[in-house]
């Protein structure tokens, strides 16, 4: 059976990538996982500076998955180059380097400094706050998401990989913007906004009030925006939102999506990836499946 793909030009062992926050750079899940059977790991977001994060409380389960407001703590784009690709250098994978700025002029200056560095994508996630126009985010307004997706393909020297926010009217709308602006991939989907009250202290439970949905919850509304953008735009999908089981995964790629990310069911079991994977490799067998390619986009 045949498991590789192909996202914009670079070949992948298989469709199993990570959701860039729920993996860090990879070494924590060593112990648990085989990296080597992993397609890409999408590692944590990186800037071009440390990000301190946001304050506790910033995580908080919830029915069906959970909401999270760690807000992109990282130790910055020289530690992750000096530090993590040699780590993730070790292992037959791909890597894929998840991009946060909080102008365009952040998302330019981490692009830049990694466009000689040895990964084989960039991933911008534009749902960072402009803070430059008033905290909304680059990913909610088609204009900003193809000025950003511009100015940060000029300098990558990788391909562009763009992670659109599922916090808007129609998604469609953005991913012909990022097509449009040079992106060579879409990603998603990212995480809906979402927020908890602890009802006997009578306050929000994070400390920002409200933060990213992520899990099972989320799934119905992934599939549907995949299969959305499949049907809008001609660039290669990388779907993910709740994939927890390979029956979820070949659910996404039935819906248009050539690779898949698995997120949150990293944080409740280590090994996610790998039972995802062999999951996968059953429904194939059972089906009779010869090439994984075959039943992307099938649906319609």
């Amino acid at each position: 059976m045949n498991l590789g793909i192909n996202i914009a030009g670079v070949e992948l062992k298989n469709p199993i990538m990570t959701a860039s926050g729920t993996f860090g750079s990879g070494r924590e899940y060593e112990p648990y996982v085989d990296m080597n059977k992993i397609g890409c790991v999408v590692v944590k977001g990186v800037a071009n500076v440390p990000w301190m994060g946001n304050p506790a409380p910033r995580i908080v389960e919830t029915y069906g998955g959970m909401i999270n407001a760690v807000g992109l703590q990282n130790p910055g784009v020289e530690v992750f180059i000096e530090e993590d690709i040699p780590f993730l250098r070790q292992f037959d994978t791909k890597i894929a380097v998840n991009l946060a700025g909080r102008t365009i002029e952040e998302y330019v200056a981490v692009a830049s400094r990694l466009a000689t560095a040895d990964v084989d994508f960039l991933e911008l996630n534009i749902s960072c706050p402009n803070i430059k126009e008033g905290g909304v985010a680059f990913g909610i307004d088609a204009n900003m998401a193809m000025k950003v997706t511009e100015a940060v393909k000029k300098v990558a020297k990788q391909p562009l990989i763009v992670k659109l926010s599922p916090n808007v009217t129609d998604i469609t709308e953005i991913a012909r913007a990022v097509e449009a602006g040079g992106a060579d991939a879409v990603s998603l989907i990212n995480t809906l906004i979402g927020s908890r009250i602890d009802i006997h202290k009578r306050q929000f439970i994070l400390s920002t009030k409200h933060g990213g949905l992520s899990g099972p919850a989320i799934k119905p509304v992934a599939i549907r925006m995949v299969y959305q953008v499949a049907s809008t735009i001609g660039l290669p999908i990388i779907g993910m939102g709740g994939i927890m089981t390979g029956e979820d995964a070949i659910e996404f790629m039935m819906a248009g999506a050539t690779g898949i990310a698995v997120g949150t069911a990293n944080l409740l079991d280590p090994c996610a990836t790998m039972k995802i994977l062999d999951e996968m490799l059953i429904f194939m067998q059972n089906k009779g499946i010869e090439n994984i390619n075959d039943i992307v986009g099938i649906v319609n």
